[in-house]
């Protein structure tokens, strides 16, 4: 139906008379089209990257967006290479068009004051039509000017990532994924205090994508990548015996490893993450954090492993007294916390043969 229909489209309006040179524009037209529906469905596999690194995802897509508009006006100076170029842009803009749509509702929901996202929802999609409608008709006005094309492109796109941008910063969201999560524990272990919701949301940094592994802290990390021998291991497993959890530190790639245990909760969840966090604090001060650091110093320089041992011990400590302050602190400032949103790896350590109390 769309290649008979856009075939007729194009006769209409005099794009060829010939039926098969149509029929051909039709059938790349519609190529084109189907190469973006099989990137929709692809990328739509990251479902809940779209839950739990919204904002972040919401600016990439904005982001996406641009570059497929880029590669459709690339289309001008190669016109022998419109196909390719045609549906790797529809690709990305179908991509972009996913994650648009999929972070839309939670954004919505974070505005309507009850059960009212429905009328939340509609009052959106008639702002977004409206902008829609202006952008159209300042378009017209300024392509009878005949500007120049790439720097009028150029001069669009960073109004419009700068307004995504203040959009993604503007909304005010009371879950915790990782960035906010990061945000409120290293503010309540530097003042004691954890950040209202506002100004967790303003500190969360939209420049970390979901797609980017080199974070300080791993949560449900894998065993061969938290411990590399396993003297470190036995080092380390005491202090967690009455735990659901281990946390340890790698010098070499400077990260803190959180390991779940296959008993573990959703409050275990969230207490290893808050553990991991305590423990990347205490271990700052010996400025070894990043790999670079350590392969350009001298192997002494790292922390010995009896100092990580007590890191380890103060962290501990410090975890089993204020944990739960956290936690009162977080839910008086409108706080929800969920592990989901949190990503934890998959990897679970199992037959540990402890008591788990």
């Amino acid at each position: 139906m769309g290649v008979f229909t856009t075939q007729t489209l194009l006769n209409s309006v005099g794009a060829s008379r010939n039926s098969s040179a149509s029929a051909a524009v039709a059938i790349n037209w519609i190529l084109k089209d189907g190469a973006g529906r099989v990137g929709k469905m692809l990328f739509a596999r990251q479902g809940k990257k779209f839950d739990y690194d919204l904002k972040q995802l919401r600016f990439a897509g904005d982001l996406l967006m641009e570059l497929g508009a880029g590669v459709e006006l690339a289309t001008a100076a190669v016109p022998h290479l419109f196909l390719p170029l045609a549906c790797a842009a529809n690709v990305v803009k179908n991509v972009a068009a996913v994650t648009s749509t999929s972070t839309r509702t939670p954004i919505y929901k974070a505005f309507a004051k009850g059960e009212n996202i429905g009328d939340v929802t509609a009052k959106g999609e008639c702002v977004g039509n409206i902008a829609d409608l202006m952008g159209t008709g300042f378009s017209i006005l300024i392509s009878k000017r005949n500007p120049s094309l790439v720097t009028t492109f150029g001069l669009l796109s960073c109004g419009y990532l700068l307004s995504s941008y203040q959009e993604v910063r503007s909304v005010v969201l009371h879950t915790l994924n990782r960035a906010r999560f990061t945000v409120a524990v290293e503010s309540f272990l530097k003042t004691g205090r954890v950040p209202s919701l506002q100004e967790g949301n303003i500190q969360e940094k939209i420049f970390t994508f979901p797609w980017v592994e080199d974070r300080p802290v791993m949560l449900g990390a894998r065993f061969k990548d938290a411990f590399q021998d396993p003297s470190t291991y036995l080092a380390v497993k005491p202090f967690f015996d009455k735990e659901r959890y281990m946390v340890t530190y790698s010098p070499t790639k400077g990260k803190v490893y959180a390991l779940l245990k296959n008993q573990a909760n959703s409050d275990d969840i969230l207490k290893a993450a808050f553990h991991a966090h305590v423990l990347l604090h205490f271990m700052n001060p010996s400025k070894v954090v990043t790999r670079k650091s350590v392969e350009q110093s001298d192997p002494a320089f790292a922390p010995m492993e009896y100092e990580i041992e007590s890191r380890i011990a103060e962290s501990c400590e410090m975890v089993s007294t204020s944990y739960g302050t956290f936690k009162s602190r977080a839910a008086e400032q409108g706080w929800r916390m969920s592990e989901s949103l949190l990503n934890p790896g998959r990897a679970r350590l199992c037959h540990m043969n402890e008591e788990v109390e």
